[in-house]
């Protein structure tokens, strides 16, 4: 098949699809290649457990939207078909109906009196109809679901004061309020006390209540989700044939184990073999992982991701992680919180090769894990950078005219030019590899302490470790950085964003609430309010970050280090709530305004998402597969129906 890569692909909504290069891919053996396959097919088939914990009704309004989208006999050339396909495009990219970043939920353009007649015109067979359940039935099911901007409005809410769990629409809970979820784990955590190796509580169950009682529904191979679990596990069995060393395949073992029972003991054996795993070049994410889509910061999104090392760019890394203890020595923070001995901390530049659950089609661009703190203290921690997604999003800004609008003048923008691209990758690396894994909690301190402000206090704090260090003297030295300056670029760019550039992504009216932009506030409104390095000013109408003192900002930085490991270590939730209500959350409607005119004169697109490439396997004349090749032709449409006929599995 012809290659025909393209950086860039169509534009709907908010959103921009991309795609990324599998830049080296060739070069890897054929067994390797195998074991990419393998663990690519497992990633894909965790879809449908993501679309059905972001919102109990996101499998069947899919369903109903995919078959209304494919059906014949409906007119693609009305408007309200249009509607209807972005619409669904939205769907597919969100795993859901609600926006990924903001979770409030999106509403159709097209009218319910259109979505009930396509929903007769198509065969009844192909709609996810309840036993004895009409067209009609399903129809006003789903109304409300689907067009009431009321009901079930967001999908994780933090607002302050509310019942986090009764106002989420997440399907982590059913019937369960606020209080109720927190005093039952509470419970648990009390009765494993005594444990060392204590599990991650509630991260891979439905906490539902029936007849007054609360129980859990885990998550495992002959449980809820257990259809899907049963076709991962296949595909890692498949892939522990073809792994590269045994101790890759003692990974998978564990994996496939806490898989069938759900034992969360089970799942702390595999984050430690997986964490201590570094011979190979290949590396795969796959479980139910970060706490971001629940209010209480308990339960883990499914998701995947299958990487290959990019060992050129890993060189940094390496560098990065073996001064490890020299970092944390020199942390600004009360010794108290500090690790005596950083152990195990390892970190690799990556290329992604496949996308999967809550990391596609939006991804993050550098990972840390595991999260619980007492294996990271004992064994460490893999932190990755995925360097082909990276510049994936660099090709995609070349030219775009973002930063002319938006930074102060040309001297800062040609300081930009300079140093921005190996800054941005360069904290990252920081953030991933040292931020999340520095510091400790106190004896004692419930790692849940901070409760719904937990997420947000963490990103804060790897954020700053990394704006700290990367103007520090020791990253010149280490030749990471080409002088005593570069950092002012980084320095530049990340204030701009938290004070300006990020309430692009949020509509008029609306505060924030995602815990990386409540982190990016949070840190650029605290330094402006705490001293005088940098201000707003306004020049011929339109508002720039002035920074006039780099190295007072600095030691601002150093100052909120300190204070935000303090909150962490100590679990000060009143602190970690002031700190963020204070500084984060809140929206200037008036520089909001300003900002959402000037970036729309740009049309651009706020949020962008990947398309996976198609891996495929090409076999000889005995049916030997005799190697693995991408191909990056496939349509957005085309990727997400093929996905939901080859790994829908829920319904």
């Amino acid at each position: 098949m012809k290659d025909n890569f393209q950086y860039v692909g169509e534009r709907f909504a908010d959103l921009q699809m991309l795609r990324y290069r599998l830049n080296g891919f060739e070069e890897l053996t054929l067994q390797q290649k195998k074991y990419v396959y393998c663990l690519a097919k497992a990633t894909l088939y965790g879809r449908d457990i993501t679309f059905d914990q972001f919102g109990a009704y996101n499998l069947r309004i899919r369903r109903v939207l995919e078959t209304i989208y494919t059906d014949r006999s409906i007119d693609h050339s009305t408007e309200e078909f249009h509607h209807l396909e972005v619409y669904l495009k939205r769907v597919w990219f969100s795993n859901g109906i609600y926006h990924h970043y903001g979770c409030l939920k999106f509403i159709p353009d097209f009218s319910s009196e259109y979505l009930r007649e396509c929903m007769h015109l198509v065969d009844a067979r192909r709609l996810p109809l309840c036993e004895g359940q009409t067209v009609d039935g399903l129809f006003e099911e789903l109304h409300d679901v689907i067009f009431d901007s009321e009901f079930l409005k967001k999908r994780v809410n933090k607002a302050d004061g509310d019942d986090l769990v009764k106002t989420s629409a997440c399907h982590f809970y059913e019937g369960v309020s606020q209080q109720e979820a927190e005093d039952f784990y509470a419970a648990q955590k009390q009765r494993f006390s005594d444990d060392p190796e204590p599990p991650s509580f509630g991260l891979n169950s439905t906490l539902v209540k029936k007849n007054g009682q609360l129980s859990e529904d885990v998550w495992h191979a002959k449980g809820r989700y257990g259809k899907t679990i049963h076709e991962i596990v296949f595909w890692l069995n498949k892939a522990m044939e073809v792994a590269e060393n045994e101790q890759q395949k003692e990974v998978i073992r564990d994996l496939v184990s806490y898989y069938e029972s759900g034992d969360l003991h089970r799942f702390n054996d595999y984050c430690k073999k997986w964490v201590s795993c570094l011979e190979g070049k290949v590396d795969f994410i796959n479980g139910f992982i970060e706490v971001y889509g629940d209010p209480l910061g308990l339960k883990g999104s499914w998701e995947g991701l299958v990487e290959y090392v990019d060992e050129e760019a890993t060189r940094r890394t390496e560098l990065i992680s073996s001064n490890a203890q020299w970092f944390e020595d020199h942390s600004p923070v009360d010794p108290r919180f500090r690790k005596k001995q950083v152990k195990g901390v390892s970190a690799k530049v990556i290329c992604a090769a496949m996308l999967g659950g809550d990391e596609y089609p939006s991804t993050a661009i550098g990972i840390n894990l595991p999260n619980a703190d007492w294996i990271r203290a004992e064994y460490g921690s893999k932190s990755i950078t995925i360097s082909n997604i990276t510049d994936a999003y660099d090709k995609a800004a070349q030219g775009n005219g973002f930063r002319e609008e938006f930074v102060i003048d040309q001297e800062t923008l040609d300081m930009i030019a300079r140093y921005a691209d190996a800054l941005d990758n360069l904290h990252t690396d920081l953030h991933e590899c040292l931020g999340h894994g520095s510091g400790q909690l106190l004896p004692g301190v419930d790692p849940d302490a901070l409760k719904a402000y937990g997420n947000t206090i963490e990103e804060a704090r790897a954020d700053l470790f990394g704006l700290y260090y990367i103007a520090d003297k020791k990253m010149v030295d280490l030749g990471l950085v080409p002088d005593q300056e570069a950092y002012c670029s980084q320095y530049y760019t990340y204030m701009m964003n938290g004070l300006l550039t990020q309430l692009v992504r949020i509509e008029p009216g609306h505060q924030i609430e995602e815990a990386h932009m409540l982190n990016r506030a949070l840190i650029a409104h605290w330094c402006m309010d705490h001293g005088d390095a940098m201000r707003l000013v306004v020049r011929d109408g339109k508002t720039y970050l002035e920074i006039n003192d780099y190295p007072s900002l600095r030691r601002l930085i150093a100052q909120l280090l300190a204070e935000i490991q303090r909150i962490k270590s100590e679990g000060d939730f009143e602190a970690a709530r002031q700190l963020v209500e204070q500084y984060a959350v809140k929206v200037d409607p008036v520089i909001h305004e300003e900002v959402l005119r000037r970036y729309k004169q740009l049309n651009l697109a706020p949020y962008k998402g990947f398309l996976n490439p198609m891996l495929l396997p090409q076999y000889d004349e005995k049916g030997e597969m005799i190697d693995v090749t991408p191909y990056y032709g496939e349509s957005y449409a085309q990727q997400m129906l093929r996905y939901s006929r080859e790994y829908a599995t829920l319904i």
